[in-house]
C-alpha cells in the first residue's frame, strides 16, 4: 500500500484519538503489524500532557483506545507536548 492512504483500523484509531484528545497538535498513527490491525504505533502530540509524567501520558492514550486496544496485540505509544 502506498504511504499516503491510512488503513481502515489506521483511519479508526485516529478518529478516536482526535476526538479524545481536541487538543493534539500532531497525531500519528502506523499498523507496523503489515496491515492486519494487530500491532500500532502511535505518536501524538498534545498540550493535555503538559504537566504529566511519561506514565500518565501513556495511561491517558490507553484509556481513550480501550475499546479498539481489545483488538490488538500490542501498541507503542509515543507521546509528547508542543514546544512552547
Amino acid at each position: 500500500r502506498s504511504f499516503s492512504s491510512q488503513t481502515d483500523g489506521e483511519a479508526r484509531v485516529t478518529q478516536v484519538l482526535r476526538e479524545k484528545f481536541p487538543r493534539a497538535s500532531a497525531i500519528k498513527v502506523v499498523d507496523i503489524s503489515g496491515g492486519c490491525g494487530a500491532m500500532y504505533e502511535i505518536h501524538i502530540e498534545s498540550e493535555e500532557f503538559r504537566e504529566k509524567r511519561t506514565v500518565q501520558q501513556h495511561q491517558m492514550v490507553n484509556q481513550a483506545l480501550r475499546e479498539e486496544i481489545k483488538s490488538m496485540h500490542g501498541l507503542r505509544i509515543f507521546t509528547s507536548t508542543p514546544k512552547l
